[in-house]
């Protein structure tokens, strides 16, 4: 008997619900990392290696298996990313070492980076023709599920003793029956031929996307790190400099600046992408100099603030990149591109923070702040400058002439 199918605006919302549920599950470990170092005994350094082990695990299968969905269908990589990601959660509960942190982060790192560029290449293959949202939700997903699960997390933390089999046991549950609703999705992919060679590693950018993904690629960069430092060191940030110690005060900094930036997509959304990418990164890098003024200072509530103004920028910048890049991306190569927009989205997330762990034991966290601050502003201006100086650009060439990949 035939699987009844979804109605495509049922499937639009599904997956942009499944999209913000596993990006909820990446920020739920955020607020649990200082509980984790009491459990454990690590420091700063180990902690951010925890972080970052992650987003290497997700860049590896954004490269290899991020345009795979274009060959083989939407649904199959949803519904085995989703149950790679139910693992994850179970070797969460499991965890009673570092080793074990590690090996979860690697499978939810594996797990976010195949679902990533499948679900956003189904947003916009499903959107209505006169009403294109799927930019507007892959550009807010990010922020969105990062505040509900690092907002979650630290509820839980405050609400119960072990907070640990609530979260990730209920997680388990919901990625579980997610891979059975990927199934009642409508395929929607074009299954181009070449599957097996679509798993070289690879950054997929045909070439008419070329020039604004070059132009993006600073703004994204800048975005993206100062996401990660928020994520891995801000709660630590809020105790080590400001003397905030509660557990709910560090998952509140990740709402200002990820929940912020949410509202900046949605606020953005009928500005021209240029207009939005531009004026987010200077509204970005205005905010992000407030909050190196606010650790100068010790105005915890200039801190607060300028986290939530920066990711308002942040909002509106990513929203305009993400449609500048994608736009007239031929429907075979959209799945590939959105996962080579994140890749470079996580090695901005990644590497810097870990550079900033590192760091921070032997100049401190708040030195460490300050000048990662400061090469975020400088990123942020020439991303909003790059972008006034390129111009519009070329027409688009034809989709047969934009498929030639980059090797990475």
């Amino acid at each position: 008997m035939p699987t009844a199918r979804l109605s495509r605006p049922a499937a639009f919302w599904s997956v942009a619900v499944l999209l913000v549920l596993v990006l909820a599950a990446s920020g739920v470990p955020s607020p649990l990392y200082r509980v984790y170092q009491e459990q454990f005994g690590f420091g700063p350094g180990v902690l951010t290696l925890v972080f970052g082990i992650y987003a290497f695990a997700l860049l590896a299968s954004l490269l290899v298996v991020g345009g795979l969905s274009d060959h083989v269908g939407r649904r199959p990589v949803l519904a085995g990313g989703l149950l790679l990601q139910a693992v994850a959660m179970v070797v969460f509960l499991a965890a009673d070492g570092v080793g074990w942190l590690l090996a979860a982060r690697v499978l939810q790192g594996l797990s976010t980076g195949a679902l990533t560029g499948t679900m956003g290449a189904a947003l916009l293959d499903l959107q209505r023709g006169d009403r294109p949202l799927g930019p507007l939700v892959n550009s807010v997903s990010p922020g969105l599920g990062l505040s509900l699960g690092a907002v979650g997390a630290g509820l839980a933390i405050e609400a119960v003793a072990e907070p640990q089999p609530w979260v990730f046991g209920v997680l388990t549950v919901v990625f579980v029956l997610g891979a059975g609703l990927a199934y009642a999705l409508p395929e929607s992919s074009p299954r181009l031929p070449g599957a097996l060679a679509s798993l070289r590693p690879q950054v997929e950018v045909p070439r008419a996307q070329r020039r604004p993904f070059l132009v993006a690629v600073p703004c994204l960069v800048a975005l993206w790190a100062m996401g990660g430092l928020v994520l891995s060191l801000g709660p630590s940030l809020t105790a080590g400099v400001f003397g905030l110690t509660d557990h709910l005060v560090g998952s509140l900094l990740i709402l200002c600046m990820q929940g912020a930036g949410a509202l900046g997509g949605v606020l953005a959304r009928d500005l021209a992408p240029r207009r939005a990418m531009a004026g987010g990164c200077l509204v970005f890098a205005v905010a992000v100099g407030a909050l190196l003024v606010s650790l100068v200072t010790g105005a915890a509530w200039l801190f607060f603030v300028s986290a939530g103004v920066a990711g308002l920028g942040f909002g509106a910048a990513f929203l305009g990149a993400v449609a500048t890049v994608t736009a007239g991306v031929a429907p075979g190569r959209r799945a590939g591109l959105l996962s080579s927009i994140f890749v470079v989205g996580y090695l901005g997330f990644s590497i810097p923070a870990i550079a900033a762990g590192m760091a921070s034991g032997a100049v401190g966290l708040e030195v460490t702040a300050e000048v990662y601050g400061a090469v975020v502003i400088v990123l942020a201006v020439a991303a909003a400058v790059g972008l006034r100086l390129s111009g519009r650009g070329p027409a688009a060439v034809p989709a047969e002439e934009s498929a030639e990949p980059l090797a990475a």
